[in-house]
């Protein structure tokens, strides 16, 4: 795949989900905005502006001028405070105010995107408050897919209508978590040197891969098959992605091998802020 087709790739899964977004939300009953969702501290209605703020950023809209609340048990990082601001802002807008705004946010962004003349490594601003800073244009697309169809899944499980798990996006994802793997295994689980640590996933998206640690320390993720792996964690795709963005308590995983080793993986695997 080209880079000119990687970006087209990345357009087509944004915008596969965030429209099915806005379909899942178009005859929700008033009460299911407040449903609790995985993220913590947030409802529907807060992971709603939270995409509609991320876009708006992105096109340049300033930023609301807000005092967020002091009693945000969840909010315990600059970062999680800068993403919480227009997320506190819209908490007392009515449903017809949240889909109407979701959906003129999107036709906006589509356009510029349409319309955008970025080649794929041109550097662009990531606005993420303290953590903000410049990365390729095609990154910047990889991330919004990847994080418009994590909270797609956010809302679909809050909403018990589950879906597009196996859509354009859902690929996107799995490539953006196995690049977090190797990180997980060896620095935060910190995996020995010469471990090998092999992931079973099975269901709509499936995939076998293994990260072996050096002798250095350092994890790199592959996808050969190990025939005597230290651990193997077998799993169905929605199980890894929930424990691979630190959602709540996943489905079973069936773990052999080093069970310690193992259950420090497990304890370790996020790799979402």
């Amino acid at each position: 795949m080209t880079d000119n087709q990687t970006v087209q790739a990345c357009i087509d899964a944004w915008t596969q989900s965030i429209e099915s977004i806005s379909e899942l939300l178009a005859p929700l009953p008033t009460d299911s905005w407040n449903r609790a969702t995985e993220c913590p501290g947030w409802s529907v209605r807060d992971i709603v502006s939270h995409l509609i703020a991320v876009e708006s950023e992105l096109l340049g809209d300033p930023r609301p001028i807000h005092s967020l609340p002091r009693d945000l048990r969840h909010i315990t990082t600059e970062f999680a405070r800068y993403v919480e601001l227009p997320v506190d802002k819209r908490r007392c807008h009515t449903p017809i105010e949240m889909t109407s705004e979701l959906e003129y946010t999107v036709i906006r962004r589509s356009r510029a995107l349409r319309n955008s003349r970025q080649q794929p490594d041109d550097p662009v601003r990531w606005p993420a408050g303290p953590l903000a800073h410049d990365v390729p244009y095609w990154s910047l697309l990889r991330t919004r897919a990847f994080d418009v169809w994590v909270h797609e899944q956010d809302l679909r499980r809050a909403l018990d209508v589950p879906g597009n798990l196996d859509s354009p996006a859902a690929y996107v994802t799995r490539d953006v978590l196995l690049e977090g793997l190797p990180k997980a295994v060896a620095k935060q689980a910190g995996a020995p040197a010469g471990t090998v640590v092999t992931f079973d996933v099975t269901g709509p998206v499936e995939f076998l891969r293994s990260v072996r640690v050096d002798a250095g320390g350092r994890g790199t993720v592959d996808a050969t098959v190990s025939l005597a792996p230290d651990v193997q964690l077998t799993m169905d795709w929605e199980t890894y992605v929930r424990l691979a963005c630190g959602r709540g308590r996943p489905g079973p995983v069936k773990a052999e091998g080093d069970q310690e080793l193992a259950a420090r993986v497990l304890a370790n695997f996020a790799v979402t802020p």
